[in-house]
Protein backbone atom coordinates (compact mmCIF):
# COMPACT_ATOMS: atom_id res chain seq x y z
CA UNK A 1 0.00 0.00 0.00
CA UNK A 2 1.27 3.59 -0.95
CA UNK A 3 1.11 5.99 1.84
CA UNK A 4 0.17 9.31 0.81
CA UNK A 5 2.16 12.54 2.42
CA UNK A 6 0.04 15.60 3.30
CA UNK A 7 1.88 18.85 3.94
CA UNK A 8 0.38 21.79 5.77
CA UNK A 9 -0.42 24.66 3.86
CA UNK A 10 1.16 27.48 5.84
CA UNK A 11 4.20 26.10 7.34
CA UNK A 12 5.08 22.73 5.07
CA UNK A 13 5.39 20.25 7.87
CA UNK A 14 4.70 16.75 6.38
CA UNK A 15 2.84 14.28 7.88
CA UNK A 16 1.57 10.75 6.50
CA UNK A 17 -0.22 9.79 9.38
CA UNK A 18 -1.74 13.72 10.52
CA UNK A 19 -3.04 14.18 14.33
CA UNK A 20 -4.98 16.90 15.04
CA UNK A 21 -5.38 18.67 11.18
CA UNK A 22 -7.98 19.89 9.45
CA UNK A 23 -8.67 20.01 6.32
CA UNK A 24 -10.40 23.57 4.57
CA UNK A 25 -12.48 22.83 1.29
CA UNK A 26 -13.28 26.20 0.10
CA UNK A 27 -14.91 27.96 -3.07
CA UNK A 28 -15.43 31.40 -4.10
CA UNK A 29 -18.22 32.03 -1.26
CA UNK A 30 -17.92 28.86 1.00
CA UNK A 31 -15.82 27.67 3.15
CA UNK A 32 -16.17 23.98 4.91
CA UNK A 33 -13.67 23.06 7.83
CA UNK A 34 -13.60 19.17 8.63
CA UNK A 35 -11.75 17.75 11.01
CA UNK A 36 -9.12 14.52 9.73
CA UNK A 37 -10.53 12.05 7.80
CA UNK A 38 -9.02 10.46 4.49
CA UNK A 39 -11.69 11.12 2.33
CA UNK A 40 -12.14 15.12 3.44
CA UNK A 41 -8.31 14.70 3.32
CA UNK A 42 -8.62 13.43 -0.34
CA UNK A 43 -11.09 14.93 -1.95
CA UNK A 44 -10.58 17.68 -4.86
CA UNK A 45 -9.12 20.59 -3.68
CA UNK A 46 -8.98 20.14 -0.41
CA UNK A 47 -6.27 22.20 2.07
CA UNK A 48 -4.17 20.57 4.56
CA UNK A 49 -3.65 22.52 8.32
CA UNK A 50 -1.46 20.73 10.80
CA UNK A 51 -3.47 22.23 13.65
CA UNK A 52 -5.79 25.44 14.48
CA UNK A 53 -3.40 27.68 14.29
CA UNK A 54 -3.03 27.39 10.60
CA UNK A 55 -6.22 26.64 9.87
CA UNK A 56 -6.95 29.71 11.05
CA UNK A 57 -3.90 31.89 9.07
CA UNK A 58 -5.94 30.54 6.32
CA UNK A 59 -9.29 31.04 7.09
CA UNK A 60 -8.38 35.30 8.11
CA UNK A 61 -6.52 35.44 4.73
CA UNK A 62 -10.11 33.56 3.20
CA UNK A 63 -12.03 36.45 4.86
CA UNK A 64 -9.47 38.95 3.65
CA UNK A 65 -9.99 38.72 0.04
CA UNK A 66 -13.44 39.21 0.24
CA UNK A 67 -14.08 41.48 2.87
CA UNK A 68 -10.86 43.84 2.61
Amino acid sequence: MIETNYRCEICGEESQNPVRWFVIHCGDTQLAIHRWTKEAANAPHARHYCGEAHAQVYISRWFQTFCG
